[in-house]
């Protein structure tokens, strides 16, 4: 159980990010001083500096969220499902939702990786652990489909990298959407091509 100082401080640290998710999205991440957040957050801005030596450590902080709210809807997908194949579907189905829904954190995910480098220890292993159980999710979901029959063992030959292949074949067909509807065109068949994509992944790996 965690000691009042350690509650106080775990709360003054959500009430940075949040304060910052929500000027980021009003005023744009490179608009946005820390003075900004401090006065949303209602703090000082010595203090603020306690928590994060600046903005860069603070969206890092909102990428770790990112990665933990989908970690969250992974995990609730799979749960949801019986066999591996209806499981990836489900975390595909998921990982769409989590681009519509949450498309602020969606796209601080996109940009984790290059933010890594820059990360300190604690920040780092934290955004690692949170790549590392997504992955575990989906390996765990393929291995569980070729064990009860829903996946091909013939097309699988690495749980792992057909992982990296599902996730990384569905996220750039959603940011390829993002840049069509970014560009004006509203009658894209942004959702028809998705659920096609998940089709097509699905039944590439299918028994």
């Amino acid at each position: 159980m965690k000691s009042r100082r350690e509650r106080e401080r775990q709360a003054r640290y959500d009430a940075i990010l949040d304060a910052a998710e929500q000027v980021f999205s009003e005023k744009g991440y490179d608009r946005t001083s820390m003075d900004d957040i401090a006065r949303t957050a209602s703090l000082s801005r010595a203090l603020l500096y306690v928590y994060f030596k600046d903005k860069a450590a603070i969206q890092r902080g909102i990428m770790l969220r990112a990665g933990q709210s989908l970690v969250a809807r992974f995990e609730q997908a799979r749960g949801t499902e019986q066999d591996g194949l209806a499981q990836i579907r489900a975390m595909g189905e998921a990982y769409y939702r989590f681009y519509l829904e949450q498309p602020d954190y969606f796209s601080a995910l996109t940009k984790a990786s290059t933010a890594m480098a820059e990360a300190d220890e604690r920040q780092a292993k934290d955004m690692l652990c949170s790549k590392a159980a997504l992955m575990d999710l989906m390996v765990g979901a393929i291995r569980q489909g070729l064990e009860d029959g829903t996946l091909s063992r013939e097309r699988i030959r690495d749980p792992f990298q057909t992982a990296l292949y599902l996730r990384g074949a569905l996220h750039g067909v959603i940011l390829l959407c993002q840049a069509e509807m970014a560009e004006g065109a509203h009658d894209f068949p942004a959702d028809t091509l998705i659920r096609h994509t998940m089709d097509m992944l699905t039944s590439s790996i299918r028994a």
